[in-house]
């Protein structure tokens, strides 16, 4: 066996499960045993996904093509046959990853580690914590790599239940509040999600083919081959494979429509975009540390994903027909959230509105539909999912020290914490853009890719540089200048633990900023495929009217 052959996918999705099977038999009074394999088991994880990274070839595209995915898993699941009018059913255990999902991957081992370093402070039912952490871990995996509609939607709702524990048991004093309103958003969007998915899997018919010799099966008794109805995402992307009179057949059709507005919304929830945002601040704030890091450093950049993933590369006429609107959607994001980030007094709220802002720049980049907008929204989730989590920690240092989270409430922390203030100001200039920090890339990027499309919300949308630039700055006066209150005097600096936790997140900033050509890299062929599939299957007239609207 090779390298490239062994299933890495499946061993890093599936770890921390076997790290659940392993805490089930460390007592819960062994609080530093259940931390440690926890802490283990996402430093596996970041190993993994090292390798991942250096055996990964930035060459293939992927997309809609399976030769070209990397580190494919596909084995027969679920298969049912003579069933008459409903079809023969076939669901497979299918994990691959590209230029699209790689960098993700990647994301999710280093938030999950720096997460768990982060937990290290939860003193409460830790045996409870670190096995719901540890699902959580398994399901935002998952995710990213499945592409077989059916096991993404499992992994999709697996990350359900163990965020509305962590919030509902570890969070704050309204914890019960926020893990329901959590727990019923995204559930809607589920539902929504499942009667699509439900849609496209009866519109797509296919033959089965092996999963090593690409061959077309046949059947064992007749030696033909069969029709099967198929969750397969590389299928559905794909018109031939549309039964003719289907839901979801032909280009254009009211139904299409339907069915990219239904997954549009599940994911719009999870970005979350205006107005279906309503429920992050509330989860952020009463969520504990380490939760909010993986809110927003991945749960949030799932809803981007799902966007350019399944959106765009299964209904390319809708996307394009409607990608005014996505412009018009990043643009609110955008302002509004710098707007409400500028007007909180709490700041753990300020960074979660500043993370509705951050992520508007994904749905501008996603709606430019070129490739330098879905290479500009690609890098962002990345980017923003590194900046937003050190910033949550840096929230959650101080709230440990103080038990509060009141900007007015502080003055003067840069002489008694020098190196909380310096970690703070790295991240505080990256969120703002500043060239040579990570995130100016990725909005450079986006900007330059929507000015092409769409000029008006391109410009507009440059108001949120103004605003988040005011908002935090004027925050840093706040609490670092100026006279300490004699209540803080005896503050600590940040303990070597905290310094685990967030000098790699500002070492990939800085580094990222001055040098981002291999992140670039790694998605540059999946983005020009994924271009080339949008607007390969669509009439000219409709791309022509997009372009009008555009002028």
């Amino acid at each position: 066996m090779t390298i490239t052959q062994f299933p890495f996918l499946g061993a890093i999705t599936f770890l921390p499960m076997a790290g659940m099977i392993a805490l089930a038999f460390v007592p819960k009074e062994r609080v530093h045993a259940l931390r440690t394999v926890a802490l283990a088991i996402t430093l596996a994880q970041v190993a993994l996904a090292i390798l991942i990274w250096i055996n990964f070839d930035p060459a293939l595209a992927g997309v809609n093509d399976v030769r070209s995915f990397q580190f494919v898993e596909r084995l027969p699941w679920i298969r049912l046959g003579g069933l008459g009018i409903f079809g023969n059913v076939a669901i497979d255990y299918f994990m691959g990853i590209d230029g699209l999902s790689v960098g993700l991957v990647l994301l999710t081992a280093i938030i999950t580690v720096i997460a768990a370093l982060a937990s290290f402070s939860i003193d409460r039912n830790v045996k409870g914590y670190f096995l719901m952490f540890l699902l959580l871990d398994t399901g935002m995996m998952g995710t990213f790599c499945a592409l077989d509609f059916f096991l993404f939607y499992i992994f999709w709702e697996v990350m359900l239940l163990p965020m509305y524990f962590l919030i509902g048991i570890w969070g704050g004093a309204r914890r019960e509040y926020a893990a329901m309103k959590f727990f019923i958003y995204t559930l809607l969007g589920s539902v929504v999600m499942l009667l699509v998915m439900i849609g496209l899997y009866f519109s797509t018919q296919v033959m089965l083919l092996d999963p090593v010799t690409h061959q077309v099966v046949l059947n064992p008794l007749s030696h033909k081959p069969e029709l099967y109805h198929s969750f397969d995402m590389l299928q559905m992307m794909n018109p031939a494979a549309y039964l003719n009179g289907s839901m979801f057949a032909g280009i254009g059709t009211t139904w299409r429509y339907v069915g990219f507005l239904g997954l549009l919304f599940a994911f719009a929830i999870k970005i979350p975009m205006v107005p279906f945002h309503t429920w992050l601040p509330d989860a952020h704030v009463e969520a504990p540390t380490a939760i909010s890091v993986l809110l927003a450093g991945v749960l949030l950049k799932m809803g981007g994903y799902g966007i350019i993933r399944v959106c765009l590369g299964i209904f390319p006429d809708i996307a394009i027909a409607l990608s005014w609107y996505l412009a018009m959607f990043g643009f609110i994001n955008i302002v509004y959230g710098a707007f409400c980030a500028m007007a909180q007094s709490d700041f753990k709220k300020l960074i979660a509105y500043s993370s509705i802002s951050h992520m508007g720049y994904v749905l501008l980049g996603i709606a430019a539909l070129n490739s330098q907008g879905l290479l500009g929204a690609s890098l962002q989730m990345f980017n923003h999912g590194i900046v937003t989590a050190m910033l949550f920690v840096l929230v959650g240092v101080l709230y440990d020290r103080t038990q509060t989270r009141g900007i007015l409430e502080f003055g003067g922390l840069a002489n008694q914490m020098p190196r909380y203030f310096a970690l703070t100001v790295i991240a505080f200039f990256a969120a703002l853009g500043l060239p040579a920090l990570n995130m100016f890339v990725s909005e450079a990027f986006v900007y330059i890719g929507s000015f092409q499309t769409w000029q008006m919300w391109t410009i507009l949308s440059t108001l949120g540089i103004i605003l988040t630039a005011s908002y935090l700055l004027w925050t840093l006066q706040r609490m670092f200048f100026g006279t300490l209150p004699e209540k803080w005097i005896g503050l600590t600096d940040v303990t070597p633990r905290e310094l685990a936790s967030l000098v790699p997140l500002a070492v990939i900033i800085i580094v990222l900023g001055v040098y981002p050509g291999p992140l670039i890299d790694l998605m540059s062929a999946s983005v020009n495929q994924l271009v080339a599939v949008v607007h390969a299957h669509v009439p000219v007239s409709t791309v022509i009217g997009s372009a009008a609207v555009a002028k």
